[in-house]
């Protein structure tokens, strides 16, 4: 793995990767002060966004169970995933993403989208990548 020097502090090796613009980064102190400016996702010179963004939908994120944030080590295994990364390329697959996430019910829409096995078989390669899971994970409590 090749590491690149931190875009913001010019000083350390990066670990990180912005995830709208890609601009490597060393640290959280690094990180939020890239934030200070908006950026935005990072398109290659004649390549066209595939799915059209759409305006923010406003919604509190609630965790009832502190098991179910992902940890940073389980993000990165997704995130470097090529198996999952080349999944994402599906239009299709993009469009129901961005449905869930737009959505102002996405509990309901992402109970649709594991109806299609497209998106299940999606789901499992993220499971398989964040590597083995305790029992309990996706089961509902009766």
């Amino acid at each position: 793995m090749s590491f690149k020097q931190c875009q913001v502090c010019n000083e350390a090796q990066s670990k990180y990767k912005c995830p709208s613009c890609v601009i490597p980064y060393c640290s959280l102190v690094c990180f939020k002060k890239h934030k200070e400016t908006p950026c935005s996702k990072a398109v290659s010179a004649g390549e066209k966004p595939s799915v059209d963004p759409k305006p923010s939908v406003a919604r509190p994120v609630t965790v009832d169970k502190g098991n179910e944030v992902l940890q940073q080590l389980e993000l990165e295994s997704i995130a470097s995933s090529t198996e999952i990364r080349n999944a994402l390329k599906n239009e299709r697959l993009q469009k129901l993403i961005i449905g869930i996430d737009y959505s102002q019910d996405p509990e309901t829409e992402l109970d649709k989208a594991m109806e299609l096995e497209e998106f299940r078989i999606f789901t499992d390669k993220i499971l398989s990548a964040m590597g083995p899971q305790p029992e309990s994970m996706g089961k509902e409590n009766s």
